[in-house]
């Protein structure tokens, strides 16, 4: 039986390049939008488009949706996220409250949502993509984010811990700058200096396709030199 993965934010970027990768390897694919539209390379017979913004909730709704759809949930990819430049000390709670709200509490939402289907495969899959910032705090105007970068590390961490038992593997993905309309003006550099989407849905496609005894509990990816990443 074709596989299933449900991914957020499948409409452009990183999200986008991992639907493209599912789809061409075979996959049938549920895709979160906040304005769902069919991509170029999408088989419709094979695709669930769910309106969904990560900010308002309604995962257990997707969930149940795409289980109509399609009868099973083997993979989640939880891609959707949101960056807001301020330091720590700078930021008001308002802030910090909207990127906890899209970075940690949405993908531990929909990981719960979906924990039951992902364990009746006996080979679920979640894929968390965090950041490098979920691993140090590189500036100051990245420290807010890192602190939920931080936390969606940990929920990767902490998915499989609660699921692996019932075949369920956890991975948090941590990339660097790459080449996607969050990370252009916040770098400054070209895209061919900064890491292709197209290689980090290459790495998604890698992870959700090993067994259940070469767990991976942190992909690392990065486009610079930096003392440890």
């Amino acid at each position: 039986m074709t596989k299933v993965a449900l991914i957020s934010g499948a409409s452009r970027g990183i999200g986008l390049a991992i639907a493209r990768r599912l789809a061409a390897d075979g996959w049938s694919l549920s895709l979160g939008m906040r304005e769902p539209a069919l991509p170029d390379f999408a088989d419709e017979s094979r695709t669930h488009l769910q309106r969904y913004d990560a900010a308002e909730g309604g995962e257990d709704e997707w969930v149940a949706a795409a289980l109509r759809r399609f009868g099973r949930i083997d993979a989640i990819v939880a891609n959707a996220g949101l960056m807001i430049g301020k330091t720590v000390i700078e930021a008001e709670d308002e802030e910090f409250d909207a990127m906890l709200a899209v970075n940690v509490k949405a993908p531990r939402r929909l990981a719960k949502a979906a924990f039951e289907p992902l364990a009746a495969t006996g080979r679920g899959r979640v894929i968390v993509i965090a950041s490098l910032s979920g691993k140090r705090v590189k500036s100051a105007k990245s420290g807010l984010y890192a602190m939920t970068k931080f936390a969606a590390v940990a929920l990767a961490h902490g998915i499989r811990q609660a699921g692996f038992d019932r075949g369920i593997r956890a991975t948090a993905v941590c990339p660097g700058f790459v080449a996607t309309d969050m990370a252009r003006p916040i770098s400054g550099r070209p895209d061919a200096a900064m890491t292709d989407p197209g290689e980090l849905a290459d790495v998604v496609a890698m992870l959700i396709s090993l067994s259940n005894t070469a767990s991976v509990a942190e992909f690392a990816v990065n486009c610079q030199l930096e003392e440890f990443f």
